[in-house]
């Protein structure tokens, strides 16, 4: 016994050996120089006639041979006559497209081999019919693209497009269903373009492989000739070029990622949009990125210097990391400006940890925090911009500052917020430890006192401005305020939006800031005051402070501007945005003179019947999937939101008492999520749901049977109607799961 045992461990031991050799033999041949032929030192055109993914001598190049050519891993000797007539000499390395009209989409069999040649662009734009004058959306102008690329029906491949070298753009493209299932020995993430990865060397390598078995896989490392002897594939030929580069001066622009060019959402989603994985430069503008898992835009060990500018960002992390987009690691000097960020699931920008500052500038940040209550823009590190933002619909802060780690001299000037569920600036302090406090702020601060304070709050706890009274009365058309700050700032003070009655209001005092009114400095004793001549009665002011040295503060309570002897009014109800986050474009036409005629007003609309609308759906024991008798149901749903669009919803997930509370917290989220993302891709806009995650808190029934068990298990909507449409709610029970 005690023989087979050592004898066992020895067994244990070599194939431990062999398994090492194989990687260390992989990475020696990885890292031998393939000299490309003398005839492909030129730059070439290469066009794509053919949608199919194959490697072989015909009449035809797909876009898998036209990487190939220009990575210098298909040498021209090896190409056919006809395929010859579609390479050329071009002033810099170009893939176009001359697909037939009918064959635009291009399905992977595989991961397409890296894109290391400088200089290179794939032109999407080349397609003919390709209209570059044409957008759907009025926002910002984003031509349809027609030539799309996505892994073949059941395949599984987690990157489109994979940059390792500088210069490189990517234009006109679609790209969508590109995800993976987690591995351990993955070492970068999934995504429809990723830039600057590290090959994963240790995909597919098992002990029991020889060398030889080894470099026969095909994986993003093989080395294995490509069929009829053309060449070698795979993603660790990088031409003779070094592979450890970090890509400079990428561009990706004008592609759409994560949708289809018919504007649905397809049937697999990728899991990100554009992972910045390891790079510097990197110009991403106008792309619509959609319906991503994750996030439409992520950073990983370097993002430095990165211009996100003119893109549509919606609908992202309904599976997973829910922040449009996400900044991590090195990220100086990064700018975000310009974006549409509409209807993703967290925050709209969220840095976590960054090594350097970013600007995020003229963006339009609105109903986020679809399915987690995050703040629009959440703030780690220092020197942070947050300028001249629309910021509204949030269901969270509009801006968080975290203590942790330390973040100072975060500058957030010229916002403008509306509807808010928390403060329009919170700065966290550090003992505040919740996750919610660290995502979604931790309230309004009291004033500091003490030194130690600089320490554990955010943007040292610069204090927020008080004003002296809470009413300033209007005389002559003008009136006069005054307060205190700390020494030295600069103090804005904000006309405010008070939210509608019927949204959350975590603090009514504090409304968000609407607009900028006056600007003005404190002394050196810390008093203000200004004399405002654009103010109204029973308008409603609020303050920052800044301070160069510490950063923006937390706003000040609301104070009320009346009349002498005015009694103040009840506050108005105010009716929220009808969610939206694009519009359709519609063409121009020149001005025409109308006749001069009398001019009928159009009659009112007649008033809106009752609607009878389910109002749940049910679910089987531990499962979060929509059975096909759920989705019948999501179905008449998915028609009254369609035909009613001022319609909003909540989904609010619910599970049985059975299993942990953290556990059913979960599978409740998850079930709220499954039906949210089913009528997305019903055609129902994300910004219309939000999710609420109840786990087991709100039991319908005392659970005697395995019926009551099966109707806890649910997902209830609810629906809320802007305009005053009356619904009348079915419970129904046809989908009911009872377990055996």
């Amino acid at each position: 016994m005690i023989n087979q045992k050592k004898n066992k461990h020895k067994r244990r031991k070599v194939d431990k050996l062999r398994e090492y050799s194989n990687i260390i033999l992989l990475f020696f041949l990885v890292s031998l120089p393939i000299q490309p032929t003398t005839a492909q030192t030129t730059s070439l055109r290469v066009t794509v006639n053919s949608n199919e993914d194959t490697i072989q001598p015909d009449d035809k190049l797909t876009l898998r041979e036209a990487i190939e050519i220009l990575n210098t891993t298909i040498a021209l000797e090896k190409l056919t006559p006809e395929e010859k007539t579609l390479v050329q000499v071009h002033p810099s390395p170009t893939i176009e497209f001359q697909l037939p009209p009918t064959q635009t989409t291009i399905q992977l069999e595989d991961i397409l081999p890296p894109l290391s040649t400088p200089g290179l662009v794939i032109d999407g734009t080349t397609q003919p019919g390709y209209d570059s004058s044409k957008s759907t959306t009025a926002e910002i102008a984003i031509p349809t693209p027609l030539v799309s690329i996505t892994p073949a029906a059941n395949r599984e491949i987690f990157r489109g497009l994979t940059v390792v070298a500088d210069n490189i753009t990517i234009r006109g493209l679609s790209l969508y269903g590109f995800t993976k299932n987690h591995r351990a020995t993955e070492s970068t993430p999934p995504g429809d373009i990723v830039i600057g990865a590290i090959p994963s060397t240790m995909k597919n390598l098992t002990p029991s492989l020889s060398p030889a078995d080894t470099l026969r896989e095909r994986t993003p490392l093989s080395l294995s000739p490509s069929p009829n002897g053309r060449g070698v594939r795979g993603e660790g030929n990088r031409g003779g070029r070094k592979q450890n580069n970090v890509p400079k001066n990428v561009v990706i622009e004008n592609n759409w990622l994560g949708i289809l060019p018919d504007e649905t959402m397809p049937a697999n989603t990728s899991a990100f949009g554009v992972s910045v994985f390891n790079a510097v430069g990197t110009v991403i503008q106008r792309n619509r990125i959609y319906h991503h898992d994750g996030s439409a835009i992520i950073t990983g060990i370097s993002g430095e210097d990165m211009l996100v500018q003119n893109n549509i960002i919606v609908g992202n992390g309904i599976a997973g990391m829910p922040d449009a987009i996400r900044l991590d690691g090195k990220i100086n000097n990064a700018k975000i400006t310009s974006n549409l960020i509409c209807g993703n699931d967290g925050s709209g920008i969220y840095l976590f940890k960054p090594e350097g500052s970013v600007q995020i500038q003229d963006n339009q940040i609105k109903f986020n925090g679809r399915r987690l209550r995050r703040a629009a823009v959440y703030l780690m590190g220092n020197n942070h911009r947050v300028l001249n933002n629309e910021i509204s619909n949030q269901t969270g802060p509009g801006v968080v500052v975290t203590s942790y780690p330390q973040s100072h001299r975060n500058l957030i000037q010229g916002n403008r917020f509306a509807n808010l569920e928390g403060l329009s600036v919170d700065l966290n302090t550090r003992h505040n430890v919740g996750v919610q406090d660290f995502q979604r702020g931790d309230g309004p601060n009291p004033q500091r006192d003490s030194g130690n304070r600089r320490r554990d709050t955010g943007n040292a706890a610069i204090n927020t401005p008080e004003f002296f009274s809470s009413e300033f009365l209007l005389i002559d058309g003008k009136v006069g305020i005054d307060g205190k700050a700390d020494p030295g700032s600069e103090i804005d003070i904000y006309r405010v939006n008070p939210n509608p009655q019927k949204q959350i209001d975590l603090y009514p005092a504090y409304s968000p800031l609407g607009e900028v009114v006056a600007t003005v400095k404190t002394d050196d004793k810390g008093k203000f005051s200004a004399t405002l001549d654009n103010i109204r009665p029973g308008d409603k002011l609020s303050a920052i402070a800044t301070d160069p040295r510490y950063g923006t503060s937390e706003p000040s309570a609301n104070v009320l501007v009346k009349l002498p002897g005015e009694t103040p009014t009840p506050e108005i109800n105010i009716t929220a945005d009808v969610p939206k986050c694009t519009t359709p474009k519609i063409a121009e036409k020149p001005p025409t003179i109308p006749p001069v005629t009398t001019v009928t007003p159009p009659p009112l609309p007649p008033p809106i019947i009752s609607l009878r609308v389910p109002r749940n759906i049910h679910y089987a024991l531990d499962k979060d999937n929509i059975s096909p008798e759920s989705a019948q149901v999501l179905d008449k749903i998915a028609a009254v939101l369609r035909k009613y669009p001022t319609i909003v919803i909540e989904l609010q997930g619910h599970t049985d008492s059975r299993a942990s509370v953290a556990y059913n917290q979960d599978l409740a989220q998850r079930r709220a999520t499954n039906a949210r993302k089913y009528l997305i891709q019903k055609g129902i806009s994300p910004e219309r749901m939000t999710i609420r995650s109840f786990g087991e808190r709100k039991l319908l029934t005392e659970e005697n049977n395995r019926v009551d068990y099966a109707r806890n298990r649910r997902v209830e909507v609810i629906f809320v109607d802007v305009r005053g449409v009356n619904i009348v709610f079915d419970s129904q029970e046809q989908d009911l799961q009872i377990e055996p």
